[in-house]
């Protein structure tokens, strides 16, 4: 048997960019029109926003990363607990949960802490702005 090859060459190197990871992880479900939003946000600043139908794919400029940052840290989102609920809950509330630096904070319309509701304000216009935009993928049930 006789083996042949190329023993003493190898093939360069391709340089792959890194993987992106993740930056926020944002679901926003509830309230009298049943919402089931996600957003999620890479460092390289690609968004994926999906509802029950469609996902959208938004490029984020460097400024707008930038800005979600300062929101969070501004809101000293690290120091938060993990859990704020209303009282009394209803069906009719907005829930929202917010990954952020491995740390998660969940929260309802009457109980959102002062100090993340610009940071929910933005995730939500950025949602807003990528639902009026035509969609990537549609999903049919």
């Amino acid at each position: 048997m006789i083996v042949s090859g190329c023993l003493g060459s190898r093939a360069p190197l391709v340089s792959r960019p890194p993987i992106p990871a993740v930056l926020v992880d944002y679901y926003r479900t509830g309230g009298i029109a049943g919402i089931q939003d996600r957003l999620v946000v890479f460092d390289n600043g690609v968004a994926i926003v999906s509802s029950r139908t469609e996902n959208h794919e938004v490029e984020l400029n460097q400024t707008d990363i930038t800005r979600i940052i300062q929101l969070f840290d501004q809101g000293r989102f690290s120091t938060l607990e993990g859990n704020y609920s209303g009282r009394h809950g209803s069906a009719d509330l907005i829930k929202y949960t917010i990954i952020y630096r491995n740390k998660t904070v969940s929260a309802e319309d009457t109980a959102i802490p002062p100090s993340i509701q610009p940071v929910i304000d933005e995730l939500n216009r950025i949602i807003s702005t990528s639902i009026t935009a035509e969609p990537t993928v549609t999903i049919i049930y």
